[in-house]
């Protein structure tokens, strides 16, 4: 399925086919505020497996993100954030960032894994905010990549549908992505290291 969703106003039949999809253990393409992501409903075993095997990923060792509707639903996710993290966070998101966190013992259970540590991202696009937000948990997600080495990152919707479609069950088209990743966070000493520079900057929010 080739779907055509505006993140300026989601059709929420559009966004409920989406769900849909996901409730059943699905897997989508679909835009962030930075590039595409490929992702699956937090809760389904299979579903990430099979996000694992679409990117050449080991479960036990892939780097996935947690993309979240707001700040509310990350907490059962992460251990006890301190006032100067809820701070930033606050301030930065929604965003470009995917912040670092020891998990709460949740995340093991979801991944199958014994991950310690678990990303969070809460996009600045209304579209997968409002997939996450209707579905009631959030996406397991990984960025798409390109083989092409300049590119890096594949931005085209239509591209992306014809190199993907066969194998994912969805793939939104929200417009053209961004060809420069989140900028990723690690939170998880007390500090704020940035790992990734990407499209954030954090210097603005500290």
């Amino acid at each position: 399925m080739f779907i055509k969703i505006y993140e300026e106003n989601p059709n929420p039949k559009s966004i409920d086919q989406i769900v849909d999809i996901l409730r059943k253990g699905g897997v989508i393409i679909y835009p962030t505020d930075t590039i595409y992501g490929i992702g699956c409903d937090i809760t389904n075993q299979k579903a990430i497996e099979r996000v694992c095997r679409i990117r050449g990923l080991n479960k036990n060792k892939a780097n996935l993100s947690f993309i979240c509707n707001d700040l509310t639903s990350i907490s059962q996710y992460t251990k006890p954030l301190d006032n100067a993290t809820f701070r930033l966070l606050k301030r930065s998101l929604p965003g470009p960032f995917t912040f670092i966190f020891n998990a709460s013992s949740q995340v093991p259970k979801l991944l199958s894994s014994k991950k310690k540590t678990v990303g969070i991202r809460v996009p600045d696009n209304n579209i997968s905010r409002e997939i996450v937000k209707q579905l009631g948990n959030p996406i397991v997600s990984t960025s798409i990549h390109d083989e092409d080495e300049v590119i890096e990152y594949s931005t085209d919707p239509e591209l992306i549908y014809e190199k993907y479609g066969s194998i994912v069950d969805a793939v939104i088209d929200g417009g053209y992505g961004k060809n420069i990743p989140s900028t990723v966070v690690d939170c998880t000493t007390g500090d704020f290291e940035v790992i990734r520079q990407g499209e954030g900057d954090l210097t603005m929010y500290i």
